[in-house]
């Protein structure tokens, strides 16, 4: 387990031994978003695949939950969860399928939420083929900024960027949230204003994150982090951290 203070120790450029990330990794990180990008993120057409249990149609420009472990690692983590009678928010939706998990986990209502329209499209089209049409209610919005003020949520799921540097385009959103994680410092103070008492939020985020930034925008905005899974993949980990309000 993990609280915010070992997050900020991990400083952006250091592996979790506490060494610089060698040379071939940083090479084979480029490598791998060129061709997510040009093959995957950036394709033209719309396609059917099945994750994570569920038939999901993948709009152009939004993230493939069937080509990236991120999104069924998580959806999995959702199904262990009990979510029954809550009111939950998935920020960053992509094709919806971590609303799906949150909804077949018990969650009376989800929005989801994406800043494209064709994810919005997308997890709207994909509730009501699985059959959760009436509990899940996609919108457009940049993070939570354009959700009813009042709006309170018992759960909070996101999986943002995992890494810092200007976008090329919506596509590359998924994978990219600005200089300094820009597009995506908000989340966190947005997040605290829209959780109901005793809320909790579930992030995912790489072991090539920059943790450090991120332990910092977590206390800032008034959360206590404790780390709750882990997977290792061929160079990264990924980490499910739980946030309290302090």
């Amino acid at each position: 387990m993990s609280d915010t203070g070992e997050l900020l120790q991990l400083d952006r450029g250091v592996d979790l031994r506490g060494g610089p990330y060698p040379k071939w990794r940083a090479l084979l990180r480029r490598a791998i978003h060129f061709f997510s990008y040009h093959l995957i993120l950036k394709r033209g057409a719309t396609r059917v695949t099945r994750a994570a249990g569920f038939r999901l149609v993948v709009r152009p420009t939004v993230f493939h939950p069937r080509y990236f472990v991120t999104s069924q690692f998580f959806a999995a983590f959702i199904d262990g969860l009990d979510l029954a009678g809550l009111r939950v928010a998935d920020v960053g939706t992509g094709s919806g399928i971590l609303a799906l998990a949150a909804v077949r986990a018990g969650a009376a209502r989800v929005t989801a939420i994406d800043i494209n329209p064709n994810a919005v499209l997308a997890a709207s089209d994909n509730a009501r083929a699985n059959g959760y049409g009436e509990r899940i209610a996609a919108i457009c919005s940049n993070l939570l900024a354009a959700v009813e003020p009042a709006a309170l949520f018992d759960v909070i799921i996101s999986s943002p960027p995992s890494f810092a540097g200007e976008p090329r385009d919506i596509a590359d959103r998924a994978w990219h949230a600005g200089p300094d994680y820009r597009d995506i410092a908000a989340l966190f103070t947005q997040a605290r204003e829209h959780l109901a008492p005793h809320g909790r939020v579930y992030l995912l985020v790489s072991s090539d994150t920059d943790l450090a930034l991120f332990g910092e925008l977590i206390a800032r905005a008034g959360f206590r982090a404790r780390e709750t899974a882990r997977r290792s993949i061929l160079i990264e980990a990924l980490i499910i951290y739980e946030l309290e309000a302090l």
